[in-house]
């Protein structure tokens, strides 16, 4: 779905080949309350800033947790949104509201069905070529 998918840049129709890195509790990287959803975009790195309070509201609402597989399909999905309609403007990082994460976050599950059907979660080599944070 979302953790490794081909998406048209709006302005420029370059083809963007975005891939998953890792997901990093950004409290120990850059003090911020929140977790950092690391993307590869055709070889340039792109961070989703998920703010921790999406978890605390979405587990009062719906007794369920936000999983590691989860924040990456709902930031890979906030990201194809952001490129398609031409948000994107090659910022290395992009900050989520908690709103726009549980407005992404019902539309992954729709598609989904459930949290079950989400694609695991496999580190390719460009995670390895991450700063270390």
């Amino acid at each position: 779905m979302y953790e490794d998918f081909q998406v048209t840049d709006r302005w420029t129709g370059e083809s963007l080949h975005c891939r998953w890195t890792a997901n990093v509790v950004a409290i120990s990287t850059r003090h911020a309350d929140a977790v950092d959803i690391l993307f590869d975009v055709n070889e340039r790195p792109v961070s989703i800033a998920l703010p921790c309070i999406a978890w605390v509201e979405y587990k009062k609402r719906t007794g369920n947790a936000i999983t590691d597989a989860l924040a990456a399909q709902i930031a890979g999905r906030y990201l194809k949104q952001a490129v398609e309609t031409g948000y994107d403007n090659g910022r290395e990082m992009y900050t989520m509201t908690v709103d726009e994460v549980l407005e992404h976050l019902d539309a992954v599950l729709h598609e989904v069905g459930h949290t079950s059907n989400l694609p695991t979660l496999v580190p390719g080599t460009a995670a390895e070529s991450q700063p270390n944070l």
